[in-house]
């Protein structure tokens, strides 16, 4: 694709947004309900797709280019599609995040301004082998009332087509543009350079490949980067708690972000927890590695400093030996990604260090860090997990899809009139009310 059709696509997702955000809540969820049917009715299309990225995955795989994670998160079977499904659902039960009234404020008698919620705009989105990504970004964007451009990974290219044309042929009504997918690098990065046209990239992938997309553009970026994530077993933990939130943690769904690859116990119950924990994981087939301490009461293979900070995506797990919950902390913060943490303990005051503590988009007390997700949290789905503290934080849902404008609703004021010796004075008192057009002249 020439450069001259990839700004006229971007062109077009741009007119699509503008018309998009005046579609009415009803409109778009009546379009999520029929994507839902879509995917439902298409779904021998979707997995027959599928198969064959899958199997250009597994020869991949044999050759040592990709990882088995990778293929484990391409992977659709009926099960999962019906998951999807229900996640655009999910989406279409979401309050309506447009248009909502954020704070209303008298400056003075009929002069009164709100604070709206209204969308993003263009937002731009690259992302990994997950097929179900783009139907869940697409459905958030379209909730949101935000046109959206997707690249997905080349190992997903068949799934991704499939699944694109069918959300496209359930919508014939939204404004043409509104999503669009790209597949080729070279349009993503003609895009990155589309600044006066979209609003906003979210790459979800590893620390290099966002950080390569926050230096090649002027757009602003929201990135989903990998999940270093930890769970802390406390002197003051109950042991089979800590033992089943440690499990359920790396072994759920050990592709994931969320997923747990570094376990940290207290040094007081390390002798009485590693032995039955380590039984556990490796009758679910993970490989683990040790520091010292724990290689003094266990028997697994020696870490790396590499170790600390990797994320594995599959059944591997490090192992650290701690003094108190401070070492956990520091450990934390010096070799975690901020996605999501969790302490496993029945003493509060532990608790509440290791919460405030860490630096993190979520934290956790006595749950598995698989909780970490836009659906559970109850976003009805998500467009990714941002590490980052701007705009938004965590999973991103469609408040985060969402910013805001200021209406302003006068009787023919002027600033002149709050200027001067005979100024006269704000009010500035906020009131309870919805924004509505031109109220003030029917009053």
């Amino acid at each position: 694709m020439t450069e001259t059709d990839t700004h006229e696509q971007a062109t077009q997702a741009n007119r699509a947004a503008l018309r998009l955000a005046n579609v009415d809540a009803e409109a778009r969820n009546g379009a999520l309900a029929d994507i839902a049917d879509a995917i439902r009715e298409n779904s021998e299309a979707i997995l027959a797709a599928n198969e064959d990225d899958v199997a250009e995955a597994e020869r991949m795989l044999a050759q040592g280019e990709y990882t088995q994670a990778l293929v484990d998160r391409l992977k659709l079977d009926e099960g999962k599609l019906e998951s999807i499904a229900e996640m655009v659902e999910s989406v279409a039960d979401q309050s309506d995040p447009l248009g909502e009234t954020l704070a209303a404020r008298e400056l003075d008698e009929d002069l009164e301004l709100y604070k709206l919620s209204v969308p993003i705009g263009v937002v731009g989105t690259i992302f990994e082998s997950r097929p179900d990504a783009l139907v869940q970004i697409a459905t958030l964007a379209l909730k949101s009332g935000n046109a959206v451009i997707l690249k997905g990974g080349s190992e997903a290219s068949e799934s991704n087509r499939v699944l694109y044309e069918t959300i496209l042929k359930a919508t014939p009504d939204l404004p043409d543009g509104w999503a669009t997918l790209i597949e080729a690098h070279e349009e993503v990065d003609r895009l990155l350079e589309m600044d006066d046209l979209v609003d906003l990239v979210m790459p979800r992938g590893s620390s290099e490949f966002v950080s390569y997309i926050e230096e090649n553009t002027q757009i602003p970026v929201l990135g989903h980067t990998e999940g270093v994530c930890h769970v802390y077993v406390d002197d003051a933990a109950d042991r089979r708690m800590a033992e089943d939130i440690a499990l359920d943690a790396k072994v759920q769904y050990p592709a994931v972000c969320n997923a747990v690859e570094t376990l940290l116990v207290n040094e007081s119950v390390a002798e009485e927890f590693l032995p039955g924990a380590v039984e556990r994981y490796r009758e679910e087939g993970v490989t683990l590695r040790g520091d010292a301490a724990t290689r003094a009461v266990v028997d697994v293979a020696p870490v790396t400093d590499d170790d600390w900070r990797a994320e594995y995506g599959d059944l591997e797990l490090a192992i650290k030996v701690v003094s108190d919950v401070y070492e956990a902390v520091d450990h934390i913060n010096e070799n975690g990604s901020k996605h999501t943490e969790s302490i496993v303990t029945e003493d509060a005051d532990a608790a509440e260090t290791f919460m405030t503590g860490i630096d993190a988009a979520s934290v956790f007390h006595n749950a598995s860090t698989r909780f970490a997700d836009g659906y559970r949290y109850g976003l009805g789905a998500e467009v990714g997990i941002s590490t980052g503290k701007i705009h938004a934080r965590g999973p991103v849902g469609l408040e985060g899809l969402t910013t805001y404008k200021y209406y302003l609703e006068g009787d023919g004021q002027l600033v002149a009139s709050y200027a001067g010796e005979d100024a006269l004075p704000f009010t500035h008192r906020e009131f309870d009310g919805e924004w509505r057009p031109g109220h003030l002249a029917d009053e």
